[in-house]
């Protein structure tokens, strides 16, 4: 069986499926099929963010780093997200971690070919924006209900 190309793997993206053909054709120049092994950091908080991800299968974790505890997980993501959304908005530095959690298969795009092109095309920055509006305020939504996992309840004492 041929492997799919980079626009049809796109057309099959929750993320981006419903944009206009001509649109995907011009995201497919920024992307690549790749796959990552379990525990593969994708990226660390802090780091220059020059590239995102759409998982098509497998499990992404999200994380962030908390002196003296470690790396917390805040909120797991599988086929249909778009991890990584820091490379849309100067600094671009990561805000939080990724590590695969169960192997994944993805686009990886590059960031900076797609500030590009949202340079290029206002329609496509403001498409793109508004969908990573949307991811963001899941991913705060996660956070929040993270960390009423670990504070609402009070500490058992001795």
């Amino acid at each position: 069986m041929p492997s799919l190309s980079v626009f049809d793997l796109l057309t099959l993206h929750d993320f981006v499926a419903d944009l206009p053909a001509d649109r995907l054709q011009r995201l497919a120049t920024a992307g690549r099929p790749v796959f990552r092994g379990t525990g593969h950091r994708l990226f660390r908080e802090d780091a220059p963010a020059d590239r995102f991800w759409l998982v098509q299968s497998g499990t992404v974790a999200l994380d962030f780093h908390v002196p003296g505890r470690g790396d917390i997980v805040v909120e797991h993501v599988g086929a249909g997200a778009v991890v990584g959304w820091s490379w849309a908005r100067p600094p671009y530095l990561w805000r939080f971690g990724a590590v695969v959690a169960d192997d994944i298969r993805a686009i990886e795009m590059d960031a900076v070919r797609v500030r590009e092109m949202i340079a290029e095309d206002a329609e496509l920055g403001l498409e793109l924006t508004a969908r990573l509006l949307d991811t963001v305020s899941e991913r705060l939504q996660a956070a929040r209900h993270r960390l009423v996992e670990l504070y609402a309840y009070p500490a058992a004492t001795p």
